[in-house]
């Protein structure tokens, strides 16, 4: 998907299920969300949306937890 759209254009019809299947192809490939809405040029709600609407299960945030393992084992050293 090397073409950009235009912001705010409506994708409809074929268009919208061939953008939705690639966006699923490579979210599942492992990029993010934020990484897909700015090589399409349309906003992280909107490939949030159709990832969601093509059945895509979306991944947690990630990051650092603040588990009761980590913290107990820190006091107990």
């Amino acid at each position: 998907m090397a073409e950009t759209l235009k912001k705010g254009s409506r994708v409809t019809g074929a268009a919208r299920e061939k953008l939705a299947a690639d966006l699923k192809k490579k979210y599942d490939s492992g990029a993010s969300i934020r990484a897909l809405a700015e090589e399409t040029g349309r906003s992280y709600g909107f490939v949030h949306r159709m990832l969601s609407e093509s059945g895509v299960i979306l991944r947690g945030r990630g990051g650092a937890t603040r588990g009761k393992n980590k913290a107990t084992a820190g006091a107990n050293s």
